[in-house]
């Protein structure tokens, strides 16, 4: 199947990447968007350079009406990033509202402009706490009201939906991918901060899965 992966360069979206391409589709294009987040300078160059060694093409789509407007600490527009575990309440104070509706619209349209039948997105269990649109409550119905608005009936693929990090970690391990060339940190400095949410689910996911943790922590 031809299919437009969504890769943010974290370790979700990179795994998804390769096995997409470890399945066998025909992977057009991996986009990335570019919303105006503290970590998204720290993430796209990541995902540039698996797509490179991929030989995939990668497509950024700058979205700066979200950091603009939007509430969020995740943006540059909004406050500090809470530190904590990334299923604590504080940890909504990262949600971007209605993030994958706006992004999977858009990769939709280009998936169809690019002629595939498939778009891939790592979404996964362990976001369902804090993040309402990575649920499959709500990514059924969108995944219905793509294919029902597009000519090609475009599938979208949520590989993950039912897994934990920890799962998606074993499974990149078994890919060889290189998890130092990956980002989680949505505070975006030069290192890991190791306190946030995403960089304690980063940790946790390496320690359950029992594989050993490559990212430098500042």
């Amino acid at each position: 199947m031809k299919v437009v992966v969504l890769v943010s360069g974290g370790m979700d979206s990179v795994t998804a990447l390769y096995q997409a391409v470890d399945e066998g589709h025909d992977v057009v294009a991996g986009l990335s968007f570019d919303y105006g987040s503290k970590h998204n300078h720290k993430e796209i160059p990541f995902a540039k350079e698996h797509c490179d060694a991929l030989g995939i093409s990668h497509e950024v789509i700058a979205l700066p009406f979200m950091n603009e407007h939007f509430a969020s600490h995740l943006l540059q527009s909004g406050g500090e990033i809470p530190e904590g575990h990334y299923e604590a309440e504080n940890m909504k104070q990262t949600v971007v509202p209605f993030r994958n509706g706006i992004l999977l619209s858009i990769a939709a349209g280009f998936a169809e402009s690019r002629g595939a039948a498939g778009l891939v997105i790592a979404a996964h269990s362990g976001d369902h706490a804090i993040y309402p649109d990575c649920r499959e409550d709500f990514m059924r119905p969108m995944s219905e009201a793509i294919s029902s608005g597009t000519y090609e009936k475009l599938e979208v693929l949520r590989p993950f939906i039912d897994m934990r990090k920890e799962d998606i970690a074993s499974r990149g391990d078994a890919l060889k991918i290189d998890w130092s060339r990956t980002w989680s940190c949505y505070k975006g400095d030069e290192l890991h901060c190791g306190k946030c949410g995403t960089c304690v689910e980063r940790i946790e996911a390496f320690a359950l899965a029992g594989l050993e943790d490559p990212t430098v922590y500042g």
